[in-house]
């Protein structure tokens, strides 16, 4: 499919047929959720494939039921601590060529890093949540593309799935993503027209 189509045919299911779903085809969606970009990438995402219809079970007592109704989930985490390699993720960017040409001012090198350890950890989980959530996307288009359902769910008791899941500290979880065929057919959602969404042009 063009991307376009990805888009407008992605829906968030909430019934599951119970035919399993193909290794290959979470190969590939995990594959689409690695390549996603990231502030100074920094790639702090951290990825839990529930396949276990025990742990599924399990995990539906801290979420939505019909989680647990999707033959995977996928936990979609962060590593909170993944800023501390800021610099080595810099100096691959720069070996790439990322910043060749380009004047990074107060945005490159130790000035930086300076204002990112400066960072609490309610805002280094944030800005670590907000890249997560592009690759959240990259998953969930890819998934569409392969026809495949999903649904992004942010309902949840964090410590309950950290619990089932055996997360280090350091991990938070952002969101618990359910994988399979869909056995609904979701009429489109209403969105916004764009007269509504664009401020201005200037």
């Amino acid at each position: 499919m063009e991307l376009i189509e990805v888009i407008r045919k992605r829906r968030s299911i909430r019934k599951y047929k119970p035919d399993p779903v193909p290794d290959e085809y979470i190969r590939k969606i995990m594959e689409a959720a690695r390549l996603a970009p990231s502030g100074t990438n920094l790639q702090p995402w951290r990825f839990v494939v529930v396949k276990s219809a025990e742990k599924r079970r399990e995990l539906a007592q801290h979420t939505l039921e019909f989680v647990a109704t999707a033959p995977v989930v996928v936990a979609c985490c962060i590593d909170i601590t993944a800023y501390k390699y800021t610099p080595q993720r810099i100096k691959e960017l720069t070996d790439a060529g990322a910043f060749t040409g380009i004047d990074m001012g107060a945005f490159g090198g130790d000035e930086y890093m300076k204002k990112r350890q400066a960072m609490d950890e309610n805002a280094l989980r944030a800005y670590a949540s907000l890249n997560c959530a592009i690759s959240i996307e990259h998953l969930i288009l890819r998934a569409t593309d392969l026809g495949l359902g999903t649904c992004w769910v942010m309902m949840f008791k964090q410590n309950g799935v950290k619990e089932v899941l055996k997360l280090g500290e350091s991990i938070q979880v952002v969101a618990l993503v359910p994988v399979g065929y869909a056995d609904q057919d979701p009429a489109p959602r209403p969105r916004l027209p764009m007269e509504d969404l664009l401020i201005q042009e200037v």
